[in-house]
């Protein structure tokens, strides 16, 4: 079973992942946080163990506090240190072009991908181990 991460403050869009995850029968297992500053720490202190990280994090942009760019930010220096590469994918609701150009602007990040999240966009992007946009 994959892991997935998803960092968002939003409990529904938490529990809309949760839900079309269990319904299409998407092999993940989910945590969800609103709290990234514990991801990057978790994902510090886990770096060498490939059995422990996740495959996949998701990210919102616009959190209170410590915000989806504070977390790219840091995400970005830690990624080449982990013992797995991970995919990571914004998903937000900003529909913004300068949004959308500031991402491209992350090795890191995988796609940028609209709230709210559906089965074909997790499909596309996130549950194909190919997949880069």
């Amino acid at each position: 079973m994959k892991k997935l991460v998803f960092i968002d403050d939003s409990p529904l869009d938490h529990f809309i992942l949760k839900r079309i995850l269990t319904k299409y029968k998407l092999d993940y297992d989910v945590m969800c946080t609103a709290n990234g500053a514990e991801v990057i720490s978790f994902l510090d202190q886990n770096k060498t163990d490939i059995n422990i990280l996740p495959d996949v994090i998701l990210v919102d942009l616009y959190m209170p506090g410590f915000n989806g760019w504070d977390f790219l930010d840091r995400v970005q220096c830690l990624h080449s240190y982990l013992a797995k590469p991970l995919r990571i994918y914004i998903l937000s609701s900003s529909v913004s072009p300068r949004d959308i150009k500031h991402a491209r602007q992350y090795s890191c990040v995988r796609s940028f991908i609209f709230k709210p999240i559906t089965r074909d966009a997790l499909e596309k992007h996130i549950d194909e181990e190919s997949s880069v946009t």
